[in-house]
């Protein structure tokens, strides 16, 4: 492995280790552990502290994907596709948060963003359509998971990255659907 792609890998990393969702909380006198889902991401914000506030939180988790993703991408195509993949590694498995971190949707979104721009397109698009018909966040997450990795199939490049990342999204969002599912069980008579 290149030294490249060792810094690119640790800098990922970092960079999606810092929590905007935690920090922007904390500010405001808010312990997201306690609240809502007690996930330390945008949509747990957006609940807590108001739709604004999680938006803004969002966009920031999309920069800490964006910017090591397309930084590196410039130097190297590897480069930006593991500094990217590692920022997703690190925002949901934080060093800063003991090991917990968010469900990565939208870091990982700016990876993509980052190293396909086009790509983002297609697969932010699924997740607004689903959302829009489902009304449910970790579908809609989902959705646009499992659409990337056929997307990136569909172009020819890339598709392990575009696996890996899916992966990651949908074992990270197992929990949520579980939840729900469970809890339509107990609503049906």
């Amino acid at each position: 492995m290149s030294a490249l792609l060792v810094v690119a890998a640790l800098v990922g990393y970092t960079a999606g280790a810092v929590s905007p969702a935690t920090l922007v909380a904390s500010r405001r006198g808010v312990d997201l552990r306690g609240v809502g889902s007690g996930n330390p991401g945008a949509a747990n914000v957006g609940r807590a502290l108001g739709r604004r506030t999680g938006v803004t939180v969002a966009l920031l988790d999309v920069v800490k994907g964006l910017l090591p993703a397309a930084g590196f991408g410039m130097v190297d195509h590897r480069a930006g596709l593991v500094a990217g993949f590692a920022a997703v590694i690190g925002h949901v498995s934080s060093p800063f948060l003991r090991g917990r971190g968010g469900k990565g949707v939208a870091t990982a979104a700016g990876a993509v963003l980052g190293s396909h721009p086009l790509w983002a397109v297609v697969v932010v698009g699924v997740w607004v359509l689903v959302l829009l018909a489902r009304r449910w966040i970790a579908l809609a997450s989902i959705a646009a998971a499992v659409a990337l990795p056929v997307v990136a199939v569909l172009a020819g490049e890339d598709v392990l990255w575009a696996l890996g990342l899916a992966v990651v999204l949908v074992v990270r969002h197992r929990p949520n659907v579980v939840r729900r599912l469970a809890l339509r069980r107990e609503e049906s008579p």
